[in-house]
C-alpha cells in the first residue's frame, strides 16, 4: 500500500490528530486542557503483568488510555446489521483532585463511538459523544465490567452475560438503538506474548489487550421506530495502556474474523509512513476449544482488492481484501456488507476510520470455508503521525 493512499483530505479533524483506538486523546482543544491538567505518573504495558478477573473488565485509572470495544453481525428475518459500541477513557489529572472530594472534579474523560450497518435498507448510521466523569454522566467500575456515557452502557450480570444499550439521540439520522445480551462461548483471550500486545520497539510501547473472541447474541435493535428481534456472533477488545505508537506509524488495519469451523482470527497490521507494514504488527489464532496461538508480523500476509473513497473525508480505503496465513493453510477474502462505513468522530475523537461488517469466504487445508467479522482502518483519510 502506497503513501498517497493514506492521504486524503479530512475536512473535521484538528492539526493535530490524535490516536484513536489504541492510544486515544480528545480533539486538540480538549488535548491541551489535558496536557496542562494532567500532572499523574501513569503505569505502562509490561512483559509479566498479571491478569485478575472480574477486575481486570474494569478500568485502570493507573493507565492514561482505555477502551472497551463491541462489534458484531447480527440478523433478523433472514436480513443483515452490523453493530459497533465503543467506549474510550482518556486519564487526566492534577495535583489537587487526589484531595478534591468534589463530584465535578476531572479526573477522566470518556468518548464513545455507536454505529449501525443496515444491510437491507444500505444505510450506515453512526454517532459519538464526550463526557467527563462528573455527577454520573459517564464512568467505570474499576473491580468488573461496567462502562457508561449517559444512556449508552455495557455491564457483565452475574451470569457471565453482557448488557449492551445504546440509543441515537434526535437530529442524528433518525431513530435508532439497540439492547443486546452477549454471551461468552469460549474463556477470554489474552493476546501478544508474557502479557502484552507490542506496538513498537521502545519500553513500554505496548498494551494489555484481551477479547471475547466469540459472543452469542439477542436482543433488539431498532431502526426509525421499528423493533427487530436479532441474534448473531459478537466480538468484545478491552485494551490498556499509557504510551504512544511510534512516530513513523501511519494508521492500522485491523480484522476480527469468526470463521463458521469455530475458530477466530484476529489480525492487527501497523502501517509506516512508507505504507509498509509494521515490524511490530501481529495477531492470533483462537482454536474451538478456546486455545490461542501468537502470530507474528511474518505470518500472514494482507492484499488490498478494491478501494473505496469517501465523499466526506476524501480518504480512499481498500474495503475488500485478500488473506493469506501459510501456517494455518487459510486463505480468505473479505467483502463488505457496505463499503460505505467510515465515521467521523465529529463530536468527540475529529477523526475519521473505517468500521464495518464483513463477510469472509476462502479455504482452510484445501476447504472451502466462510465466516462474518469486522475490519477496522485508520490513517487512510490522514495519517495519525501528521
Amino acid at each position: 500500500m502506497n503513501k498517497t493512499m493514506r492521504r486524503g483530505v479530512l475536512q473535521y479533524a484538528p492539526t493535530i490528530l490524535i490516536l484513536l483506538l489504541f492510544f486515544l486523546a480528545a480533539s486538540d482543544a480538549a488535548e491541551r486542557q489535558v496536557a496542562a491538567l494532567s500532572s499523574r505518573p501513569f503505569e505502562t504495558a509490561a512483559p509479566g503483568y498479571r491478569f485478575s478477573f472480574p477486575r481486570d473488565h474494569g478500568a485502570h485509572p493507573n493507565f492514561k488510555t482505555e477502551w472497551w470495544y463491541f462489534t458484531g453481525n447480527l440478523t433478523a428475518d433472514g436480513k443483515a446489521y452490523g453493530y459497533e459500541l465503543t467506549f474510550f477513557r482518556r486519564g487526566v489529572d492534577r495535583p489537587q483532585t487526589e484531595k478534591n472530594p468534589s463530584q465535578w472534579a476531572i479526573r477522566d474523560l470518556y468518548f464513545a463511538h455507536f454505529a449501525l450497518t443496515d444491510g437491507e435498507g444500505k444505510r450506515f448510521l453512526n454517532t459519538d459523544k464526550i463526557s467527563r466523569e462528573a455527577i454520573g454522566k459517564a464512568g467505570a467500575q474499576q473491580d468488573r465490567l461496567e462502562v457508561w456515557i449517559d444512556r449508552w452502557r455495557a455491564a457483565q450480570e452475574s451470569d457471565g452475560t453482557i448488557h449492551l444499550q445504546a440509543e441515537a439521540e434526535e437530529g442524528e439520522g433518525g431513530s435508532w438503538k439497540i439492547d443486546l445480551i452477549l454471551a461468552p462461548e469460549k474463556t477470554l483471550v489474552i493476546h501478544g506474548t508474557d502479557g502484552i500486545s507490542r506496538k513498537g520497539g521502545e519500553p513500554g510501547q505496548a498494551s494489555h489487550y484481551l477479547s471475547f473472541t466469540r459472543l452469542q447474541t439477542k436482543g433488539t435493535l431498532s431502526i426509525d421506530g421499528k423493533e427487530r428481534s436479532v441474534s448473531g456472533l459478537s466480538w468484545m477488545d478491552h485494551e490498556f495502556s499509557s504510551s504512544m505508537l511510534n512516530k513513523n506509524q501511519a494508521g492500522w488495519d485491523w480484522f476480527s474474523i469468526q470463521l463458521e469451523n469455530g475458530r477466530e482470527v484476529m489480525l492487527l497490521s501497523n502501517s509506516d509512513d512508507r505504507g509498509g507494514k509494521d515490524p511490530f504488527s501481529g495477531g492470533t489464532i483462537v482454536e474451538p476449544d478456546g486455545t490461542a496461538r501468537h502470530l507474528t508480523a511474518d505470518a500472514f500476509t494482507l492484499t488490498p482488492l478494491r478501494n473505496w473513497t469517501s465523499k466526506k473525508s476524501g480518504g480512499e480505503y481498500p474495503v475488500a481484501w485478500r488473506i493469506e496465513i501459510p501456517s494455518e493453510k487459510l486463505t480468505l477474502t473479505s467483502e463488505p456488507l457496505l463499503e460505505d462505513q467510515e465515521l467521523i468522530t465529529s463530536k468527540s475523537t475529529r477523526v475519521a476510520y473505517w468500521e464495518g461488517a464483513s463477510r469472509f469466504q476462502g479455504t482452510k487445508e484445501g476447504k472451502s470455508i466462510e465466516g462474518k467479522g469486522y475490519i477496522e482502518m485508520t490513517g487512510y483519510a490522514e495519517p495519525f503521525n501528521k
